[in-house]
């Protein structure tokens, strides 16, 4: 009897896993970080915590529901990638059908989170986004140009704007400034991946910009994207959004960031450009966590 109860908690282990996998759960944990910091500089409204919480859990499964798409359409890609073949859908260990059932479950819910706990503003919002994320990306952009990480960037930059809507139920100029520092990270963070990555996109047969116009121009584009990206996050303090904490961690932030794509463009290593992928990573949670204390220093 013990036997079998370890054998079907392994399995319901397993298959729990292969849900968080189909969710990209570590990207969404991001997405929702930016949705707090969102929700924390937006003007107090009186809404309780239990309501703020609810309404990134709605934001998150719509996130969700998005990236499931997302594994469905690209299974024919992720076969033919090293990095993406063990994906659930692509291995077929779930099936396109229970992929879609999930997807779908997760939409509604969240989207009835967001009804219920914020506002219809911030659930066609963040439906939009999932809309430009799951199809307007993955099944036109990611195959037919290299700008499609540029252009498509923009859904997956929204969360902070959820995250002020929800609060506030109207749009104003100051979450559209968290949302330009995410759109110009995506550029810079993704084609480092592509980097290298090269020879998966090449089989694969998708346009990312290393297989297109070659590792060296992408290099010196990550090295520009690193520069307007210190720029533009600059662009808080300059309006008063946040103070001399943001500023310092931001300029820190980003000046290791531009050394980093420096180096990948004129002293690369082996890992030089897999490492600032990496660190791109803990750049934006950090520098969204300064965006955040900082209010409560200001």
């Amino acid at each position: 009897m013990t036997s079998y109860v370890l054998q079907f908690q392994r399995s319901l282990s397993a298959k729990v896993h292969e849900y968080l996998v189909l969710c990209k759960h570590k990207v969404v944990m991001l997405l929702a970080l930016t949705a707090v910091v969102g929700q924390g500089l937006a003007p107090y409204v009186g809404r309780s915590l239990l309501e703020q919480m609810l309404t990134i859990v709605g934001i998150a499964l719509l996130a969700s529901s998005a990236a499931v798409i997302n594994h469905i359409v690209d299974s024919d890609i992720d076969k033919k990638m090293k990095r993406t073949d063990s994906r659930p859908v692509a291995t077929g260990s779930v099936t396109n059908r229970q992929a879609f059932v999930f997807s779908m479950t997760l939409l509604v819910i969240g989207f009835c989170m967001l009804v219920a706990y914020a506002n219809w503003l911030t659930a066609w919002l963040t439906l939009v986004a999932l809309v430009g994320y799951a199809f307007i990306y993955t099944l036109v952009l990611k195959r037919r140009t290299p700008q499609n990480i540029v252009i498509g960037g923009f859904a997956g930059a929204m969360p902070p704007l959820l995250g002020w809507v929800s609060e506030t139920g109207s749009m104003s100029a100051e979450p559209w400034l968290l949302v330009m520092i995410i759109f110009t990270w995506t550029p810079p963070h993704f084609w480092a991946l592509a980097i290298d990555r090269k020879k998966d996109y090449e089989n694969a047969k998708v346009p990312m910009l290393p297989v297109t116009h070659g590792i060296e121009f992408t290099k010196t584009m990550v090295l520009l994207y690193s520069v307007l990206l210190t720029l533009v996050c600059v662009l808080p303090f300059l309006i008063g959004m946040s103070g001399n904490f943001y500023l310092a961690v931001s300029v820190l932030l980003n000046g290791v960031f531009m050394y980093r794509a420096w180096e990948l463009k004129f002293a690369a290593k082996e890992k030089s450009a897999i490492k600032l992928f990496i660190y791109s990573i803990w750049q934006l949670m950090i520098l969204f966590i300064a965006l955040f204390i900082d209010k409560w220093l200001i």
